[in-house]
């Protein structure tokens, strides 16, 4: 499998993702738990951002984009493509990460000044889940073929699984790890500051936010399963792969705290990344058929999604529609009253 990445680029990145992490851990332990401002969030948002298309114009610079070699510009240019197309992409499935983010915070109450700790520790284990899986893929892909074919099934499947739970509330409480977690551990009915246990009455006991934890890294390697064929229908080098979701998932914690307000404006999102997983997932089922340009997959996601974006904003939600059930359990509706007897 063809990669531009060179150890140089590996180990500049792999330095730069450690450095970022050291960084947003002692800012987080400085300023000790509190709740996120919107402006801090869109700070601290527009700031992932800029970093990572100043990573992706500097990636274009090195491979040769400003050079007057007409093979270097060419490569760095499907690269850059590449990466951006990727990187969207990423971001725009991280939206359904933050609706479940947000059920579960909701769900169990988590006081908003402890929510940017359990954020910082998922989004740790969706780099590290993310960096393993995406390796693993990448062997897959190069030693068979035809794991293209079955990425996008998968796709395609997953897209219309989430069309259909889109707009329905989930059941968060017939949840299989949950009802595994009440059954195998004490849970304490209180919180104990940030700490993941505490005692009470001289037993020891998890708190409610190490439960928490424990979904966020389940959603986290659902969410990987997902998105990491996703990827790989826009391109196929690991370094791009990697890169492009890494500088995603950065920012998702700040992207978090900036749209948790607004999840009931977007009612209509999951429709959209329904439909922009069926899409992928039908790019790769044709990959030996037709190759569908990446400038049209970049064209396709930003159309879809600033559409249902805008549908959202002019159609009022029904109550109890924002959001999406996936990757739960969708509530049953409750069965219609019987007729009173006439």
């Amino acid at each position: 499998m063809i990669s531009i990445g060179t150890p140089l680029l590996w180990s500049l990145f792999a330095a730069f993702v450690l450095v970022a992490l050291a960084v947003d851990f002692l800012a987080m332990r400085r300023q000790g738990a509190h709740a996120v401002t919107m402006r801090e969030a869109g700070i601290w948002s527009l700031v992932w951002v800029a970093v990572s298309f100043a990573f992706v114009a500097w990636l274009w610079w090195h491979l040769g984009g400003a050079s007057g070699d007409e093979a270097a510009r060419a490569l760095a240019d499907a690269k850059a493509l590449e990466f951006v197309t990727g990187y969207l992409v990423e971001k725009a499935l991280a939206v359904d990460n933050i609706f479940v983010f947000l059920m579960l915070f909701t769900y169990f109450a988590v006081p908003a000044e402890f929510q940017k700790r359990a954020l910082m520790i998922g989004i740790v284990g969706a780099l590290v889940l993310r960096a393993v899986m995406i390796l693993v893929g990448a062997w897959l892909i190069a030693q068979f073929h035809w794991v293209m074919y079955v990425f996008g099934a998968f796709l395609v499947f997953t897209g219309i699984k989430m069309w259909w739970a889109a707009g329905q509330e989930p059941d968060l409480g017939s949840n299989p790890a949950l009802r595994w977690i009440n059954r195998h551990m004490k849970i304490s009915p209180r919180y104990d500051g940030e700490r993941f246990f505490t005692m009470q009455n001289g037993v020891r006991m998890a708190t409610p936010l190490f439960v928490v934890i424990l979904l966020i890294g389940i959603v986290d390697v659902v969410f990987a399963v997902d998105s990491i064929p996703a990827i790989f229908a826009i391109t196929t080098d690991p370094f791009i792969v990697l890169t492009s979701n890494v500088f995603a998932i950065l920012g998702l914690r700040a992207m978090y705290f900036l749209l948790a307000g607004m999840h009931e404006r977007f009612h209509l999102l999951s429709y959209g990344l329904a439909v922009v997983l069926v899409f992928i997932g039908t790019k790769m089922l044709l990959i030996d058929v037709y190759k569908i340009p990446i400038a049209w997959s970049l064209g396709f996601t930003v159309t879809v999604l600033a559409l249902t974006m805008v549908l959202s904003l002019r159609i009022p939600a029904r109550p109890g529609e924002a959001g999406s059930a996936y990757p739960f359990r969708a509530k049953k509706r409750d069965a219609e009253a019987p007729r009173e007897a006439g």
